[in-house]
C-alpha cells in the first residue's frame, strides 16, 4: 500500500462521540476536513446538529445524534442511525465521558452515586458503543476503535479519584478488547491525552489551575485539542492496522512510559 493510501480517510465512516462540544468536536471537523463522513453523536443534540450543519454547509457529509452512552437503547439507536445513512461504519472514537463537571476534591469528600455515574459513563458507555458497533465491523471484516484514555492514569493525578480510575480502565478495557477482536480485523488502542486547553476544560479551570499544567512537560507549552488529532487520525487509518493494544500519551512528554 503507498503511502499516501495508508492515511486516506476519504469515504471512511467515524462515530464520535461526545462529537458536539470540546475536543470531541474538533475531531469531528478534522475527520470531515479528511474527507471522512461522520457522526457527531452527543448527550447534547443540539450541540451535535450544531456541529453538522455547520460542517454540511461546508459540504462535509456530517450527521449530528442525540446520543445517552449510558444507555444501551441510545447507543444502539446512534449505530442503527450511522448504518442507514452511511451504509457501514468503519471507526469508533470514544471520546464521551465525564470529567468538566466534576469538582476537583477529596477522595473521601466524593458521593457514592458520583462514583457510579463516572463508571456508568466512561466505562460502560464505552463498552456499550463498542458492543453495538463491533457487529457491522465484523461483517466488513474491518474496523477501528479508538479509546479516549488519559495520561492522569500514569500520572496518578488525584482530586478527581473517580476520573482518574476510569481513564486506568480504558487502558485495561483497550488491551482486553484487541484480544477479543483481533481476529476480525478490527484494532483497539487508545489516546491518552494530557490537559488540553478545550472550551470545557478552559470553561472549568482556573487560570492558575491551568498554568500548572505545563510544569514537567518536555515540551513546555499548554496544549490544545489540535495536539491530538494526529494521534486519533493515525489510529483510525490503515497506517496502524498491525498497531492494537496499545496506548498512545499525548502530553508534551510529562508522562512518559
Amino acid at each position: 500500500m503507498t503511502q499516501p493510501k495508508l492515511f486516506n480517510l476519504e469515504g471512511q465512516v467515524v462515530v464520535v462521540t461526545g462529537g458536539g462540544k470540546g475536543i470531541g468536536k474538533v475531531y469531528v471537523e478534522a475527520f470531515a476536513r479528511a474527507g471522512a463522513r461522520v457522526v457527531a453523536a452527543d448527550i447534547d443534540g443540539d450541540a451535535a446538529r450544531t456541529v453538522a450543519d455547520r460542517l454540511v454547509g461546508q459540504r462535509r457529509d456530517v450527521l449530528g445524534l442525540t446520543t445517552d452512552i449510558a444507555d444501551p437503547d441510545s447507543v444502539e439507536a446512534m449505530v442503527a442511525a450511522t448504518e442507514e445513512r452511511f451504509g457501514r461504519l468503519d471507526v469508533l472514537v470514544n471520546n464521551a465521558s465525564l470529567m468538566s463537571v466534576l469538582p476537583r476534591q477529596n477522595w473521601m469528600e466524593i458521593p457514592v452515586a458520583e462514583w457510579d455515574r463516572v463508571m456508568e459513563v466512561n466505562l460502560r458507555g464505552m463498552f456499550l458503543c463498542c458492543h453495538a458497533a463491533f457487529p457491522a465491523m465484523r461483517r466488513q471484516g474491518r474496523g477501528k476503535i479508538v479509546n479516549i484514555a488519559s495520561s492522569r492514569a500514569f500520572e496518578g493525578t488525584p482530586l478527581r479519584l473517580h476520573y482518574t480510575t476510569s481513564k486506568a480502565g480504558v487502558v485495561g478495557f483497550t488491551r482486553a478488547l484487541a484480544r477479543e477482536v483481533g481476529s476480525f480485523g478490527v484494532t483497539v488502542n487508545a489516546v491518552a491525552p494530557g490537559n488540553t486547553l478545550s472550551e470545557t476544560q478552559v470553561s472549568s479551570s482556573s487560570a492558575e489551575y491551568l498554568a500548572t499544567k505545563t510544569e514537567g512537560r518536555a515540551i513546555p507549552r499548554a496544549q490544545l485539542p489540535d495536539d491530538l488529532i494526529g494521534a486519533v487520525m493515525f489510529f483510525a487509518s490503515a497506517a496502524s492496522d498491525f498497531i492494537t493494544g496499545q496506548t498512545l500519551v499525548v502530553d508534551g512528554g510529562r508522562a512518559m512510559h
